[in-house]
C-alpha cells in the first residue's frame, strides 16, 4: 500500500494554536514536506516546531514554491513537488505538508493536493486556525454577527470606489494586499468605513494598525485587513 499525504494547517503564528489533530499527524508522519528551500526559512515549519520539537528528528522534504505570477513556472513547481512527494508515498511513507493557517484558504498545498489525488494516492486535509479568525480574536471582536455577511478577498480584488471592496455589505477580510495597498487604503478612506490591519498575527513583531490612514505602505507578507461598515 502507498502512503498518505496530509496537508497540515499549522495556524497563523502562535504554536499554541496548533490543533491536537495536527500535532498527532506531525508526530505520526515519516516525512515533513515544507514549501521552502530550508527549514530555517519556512515559517510554517518553525511554527510547527514550536509545538512539536520532535520534528527536528524527522526526515525533511523541501519542495520550494517561489513567489511568482508566471503560470508556467508555478506549474513546474507544483509538478516537481508532486513528483517528489509521490516517490515517498510509493515507499508507503506518510507525508505531512505543513502550511500556514488553514490549507483550504489561499494555500499552495491545494495545487499539490489535487495532483497527488489525481494520481490515485490517498490525501487528507487537516484544518488549521485561519489568520483572520486569530486576528479577530486578537482584536477582541467578531467577524460576523446575526445576518451580517463575511467576505474573504484577495488584496488584488478591484478596490475602485463604488465597485469593489467598500461596496460589499458586511465585513471584508483582505489578504495578500501587497502592491495594491495604496488603492485599497484610498478606497477605504473614501468610504469612511472602519478598518484595521494586523501584521504578523501571533508571530514576533506583531503589530496592529487602527484606521486606514495609519496603514504602512509596505506591510509584511503576513498581514491582513479587516474592514467593517
Amino acid at each position: 500500500m502507498s502512503g498518505i499525504l496530509y496537508g497540515v494547517g499549522v495556524g497563523p503564528g502562535d504554536p499554541e494554536l496548533l490543533t491536537l489533530k495536527a500535532l498527532r499527524i506531525l508526530r505520526e508522519s515519516d516525512v515533513i514536506a515544507i514549501p521552502a528551500e530550508t527549514k530555517e526559512s519556512c515559517v510554517a515549519y518553525q511554527i510547527a516546531l514550536g509545538a512539536c520539537p520532535e520534528l527536528e528528528r524527522k526526515e525533511l522534504l523541501t519542495v520550494p514554491m517561489p513567489m511568482t505570477k508566471d503560470h508556467a513556472a508555478l506549474e513546474r513547481n507544483h509538478e516537481a513537488a508532486a513528483r517528489a512527494i509521490a516517490l515517498e508515498l510509493d515507499q508507503s511513507r506518510q507525508v505531512a505538508f505543513v502550511t500556514l493557517g488553514d490549507p483550504t484558504v489561499y494555500s499552495t498545498f491545494l495545487y499539490v493536493h489535487r495532483k497527488i489525488a489525481g494520481r490515485g494516492y490517498e490525501t487528507a486535509i487537516i484544518s488549521g486556525i485561519p489568520s483572520f479568525c486569530a486576528a479577530a480574536a486578537r482584536l477582541g471582536q467578531g467577524l460576523a454577527e446575526r445576518s451580517q455577511p463575511l467576505h474573504i478577498l484577495p488584496g488584488t480584488y478591484h478596490s475602485g470606489s463604488g465597485d469593489g471592496i467598500t461596496s460589499l455589505r458586511g465585513t471584508k477580510v483582505l489578504m495578500k494586499t501587497g502592491k495594491n495597498m495604496e488603492a485599497v487604503r484610498r478606497s477605504i478612506l473614501e468610504s469612511g468605513q472602519e478598518a484595521v490591519l494586523v501584521e504578523n498575527c501571533g508571530m514576533p513583531g506583531e503589530t496592529v494598525y487602527q484606521g486606514a490612514a495609519s496603514f504602512p505602505d509596505h506591510p509584511s507578507y503576513y498581514s491582513l485587513i479587516i474592514v467593517k461598515e
